[in-house]
């Protein structure tokens, strides 16, 4: 079997190199430095102990390999309104960036939350975001600032007050 679904010895130094290959290819393309392309130590090392087969993605870029998916459905403490929800999502916006983190992170997290998956992927990818989380609860930036989104910023609770 080939490198897309077999993890043997024999089938795996020859996968890695493949895709180191392709990662240099798609840099040297576009122009751009990768540190975690360049670092073949790094990456030879840390995929000799996967199990699952290297990505194109998860090789090259492993910060924004994360796909984005909506929050599991969770249930608030007692139902509420949807101008109760807006009013906590508008006072943790308010008060986020003062827990810490670069401001310019916060915004571009809010844009994301209130984005629809694939334009939040967008925007977390070209701010730099490393998604912890695939549902946005905790990211990171370049520089190590966590960001915890709490859920109720992310999706609505099963149990909202519909206006009628």
């Amino acid at each position: 079997m080939g490198c897309a679904g077999s993890r043997e010895k024999g089938d795996g130094v020859f996968c890695i190199f493949t895709h180191l290959y392709g990662c240099l290819i798609a840099l040297l393309e576009a122009r751009a430095v990768s540190k975690n392309c360049l670092d073949t130590g790094t990456l030879l090392g840390d995929a000799f102990l996967m199990e699952a087969p290297l990505s194109y993605d998860s090789l090259c870029f492993p910060e924004t390999s994360k796909k984005i998916r909506k929050p599991k459905a969770w249930k608030h403490s007692e139902p509420i309104t949807r101008a109760q929800l807006m009013q906590m999502r508008e006072e943790f916006w308010d008060t986020a960036p003062h827990y810490g983190g670069r401001k310019e992170i916060w915004d571009a997290l809010r844009a994301a939350a209130e984005a629809d998956l694939s334009l939040a992927q967008a925007i977390v990818d070209s701010a730099g975001v490393i998604v912890q989380n695939p549902d946005l609860t905790v990211c990171y930036d370049e520089r190590g600032a966590k960001y915890e989104l709490p859920k109720y910023v992310l999706s609505e609770p099963t149990n909202l007050i519909h206006d009628s």
